[in-house]
């Protein structure tokens, strides 16, 4: 985590959560981000995974897209994005490459983890661009979300 957490931060994680809660009714892993600028979310998303049969329709993913196309820029300067869970490698990756300026996540993913537990691809150095990054938001409540997701599923007859 590099820079402190604000109320405008935690704002956007109450829209992050209310996106995942919209996964999880959809039967997918809950997990939502929102992307703001200037304070005005200009793009909300939410795991598809499942629902799309896509491996690569992450929250974080899915809300680049829409943002990109909200403002008219592949460049997504000026912008924060607030996600529920700790991006994993692609979602970080592409990140970096939206030069989005600042990200906000819930809880730590350490399986996953790209952006501060196993790798820490948008602050690394050798990368063109570098995003401020703020960890740890709402930690408690995001992975509570995702805990009582999977203890469900493993408890559920399938």
């Amino acid at each position: 985590m590099t820079e402190s957490v604000s109320a405008q931060d935690e704002a956007l994680m109450r829209a992050a959560i209310e996106q995942a809660r919209l996964a999880e009714s959809a039967g997918d892993v809950p997990v939502g981000a929102v992307i703001a600028r200037g304070g005005e979310i200009v793009a909300a998303a939410h795991n598809r995974r499942i629902i799309d049969a896509d491996p690569t329709a992450h929250a974080e993913m899915l809300a680049i897209r829409a943002a990109a196309e909200a403002v008219g820029d592949w460049r997504l300067t000026g912008c924060t994005l607030a996600v529920t869970l700790e991006p994993c490698a692609m979602c970080a990756g592409a990140i970096v490459l939206a030069r989005i300026d600042r990200l906000v996540y819930g809880a730590a993913d350490p399986k996953a983890g790209a952006v501060d537990t196993l790798y820490h691809v948008c602050t690394d150095e050798r990368l063109n661009h570098r995003v401020d990054v703020a960890g740890g938001v709402l930690a408690d409540e995001c992975g509570a979300m995702l805990t009582e997701f999977f203890r469900r599923r493993r408890t559920s007859p399938s």
